[in-house]
């Protein structure tokens, strides 16, 4: 019984620790991603900028 205990507890573990690897991952690919459309609509509106001043 003590083998099973100790599986489930390792097992548990290895599980908890993944889904705090793969919300890390998730935080860091959203806030990438904000801030890459931020820079496609600031090159956008610049490009545009360019052809409206002449």
């Amino acid at each position: 019984m003590n083998r099973l205990t100790l599986l489930l507890f390792a097992l548990g573990m290895a599980a908890l620790s993944g889904c705090s690897v793969i919300t890390g991952i998730f935080k860091a690919g959203v806030a990438v991603g904000i801030i890459s459309i931020l820079v496609v609509v600031a090159i956008i509106i610049w490009i545009i900028s360019l052809f409206r001043s002449k």
